[in-house]
């Protein structure tokens, strides 16, 4: 039966945990994974730019012996030359994957629900579970278990946000977000998360005081304060969120140790200072390094043979 990675609310949490041992896996010994996808091509439909996401999906795909073919927002143009579903009929005579970056979620909820094949969410406005599989793999390899550990987000309660909400629930950790008014992580993407907690050590809890969040936090994790398609509100938001900079002062109010997380790319004096980005409490390019190999444990969980 076909499989999709749509959100990490879909998985169990055995499958949740499955995939965090095939990354380190794949990490360990990439050597023993190279034909593991022979033959096999996925195509990548993007309507979203993304340095990340087109390089770790194609070098992923070349590493597991298969082929990734890159179609830009002019080639597909989804819901305007033909539709979503049109799309994903033409797409699955061809290929044996895909994997999308767009704006509207229902674009891929549409494009799962007609595709033969398996389609892989590489960001939508609502969520970014890629990231988030990629981050909580990264906390494993820097805090061990990470059932017992606590992630404060601070700045936008936004599509990362939202995958972390779940891959914590997953986890069964703790989890804090500040957020300005307004700016509020999605209700039912609270209300799901907490049920998927259930049952576990997980806790959430939404703020609008950074302080509050980042108390007894083993990691800090923020993201820029204007994604794509919100360059209007910029001003307005950078007026807002700035009250929500993790810096050295808001990093001294956690534990010791905590390290610092973010999705990239970063805005150094915005939502975070340089002193934190580039100092040794950050793991942001472990972060963006194991994108490929959570990405690869993706793809074979889907595609594999």
């Amino acid at each position: 039966m076909k499989k999709d990675f749509i959100s990490i609310h879909d998985l169990t949490r055995y499958e949740f945990f499955e995939l965090m041992d095939q990354t380190q896996k794949i990490k360990d010994d990439p050597e023993d994974y190279r034909k593991k996808l022979k033959n096999q091509i996925l195509a990548m439909v993007f309507e979203k730019p993304s340095l990340r996401t087109r390089m770790t999906f194609e070098v992923g795909m070349l590493e597991l012996g298969g082929k990734a073919i890159y179609l830009s927002p002019n080639e597909i143009q989804l819901g305007k030359r033909e539709t979503v579903e049109d799309v994903a009929h033409n797409l699955e005579r061809w290929v044996d994957g895909i994997m999308i970056r767009t704006f509207a979620h229902d674009n891929i909820v549409r494009l799962a629900k007609a595709s033969s094949v398996p389609v892989i969410n590489a960001l939508t406005d609502l969520l970014h579970p890629c990231q988030a599989m990629a981050d909580f793999f990264t906390l494993k390899e820097h805090k061990g278990n990470i059932s017992e550990i606590k992630l404060a987000w601070v700045g936008d309660g936004n599509n990362v946000c939202h995958s972390l909400m779940f891959a914590a629930a997953k986890a069964g950790c703790k989890m804090s977000a500040a957020v300005p008014k307004g700016y509020e992580p999605n209700a039912e993407i609270v209300k799901l998360a907490r049920e998927d907690g259930q049952g576990s050590n997980f806790e959430l809890t939404v703020t609008h005081d950074p302080a509050e969040a980042v108390r007894d936090a083993d990691a800090i994790y923020t993201d820029v304060w204007t994604s794509m398609g919100q360059e209007a509100e910029k001003e307005a938001r950078l007026r807002l969120f700035a009250p929500y900079q993790v810096n050295a002062a808001l990093m001294a109010k956690a534990k010791d140790d905590c390290v610092f997380m973010h999705c990239l790319p970063a805005h150094r004096g915005e939502e975070v200072s340089a002193e934190v980005f580039d100092g040794p409490r950050a793991i942001v390019f472990d972060e963006a390094e194991n994108r490929l190999h959570a990405q690869k444990a993706i793809m074979i969980r889907l595609m594999a043979d």
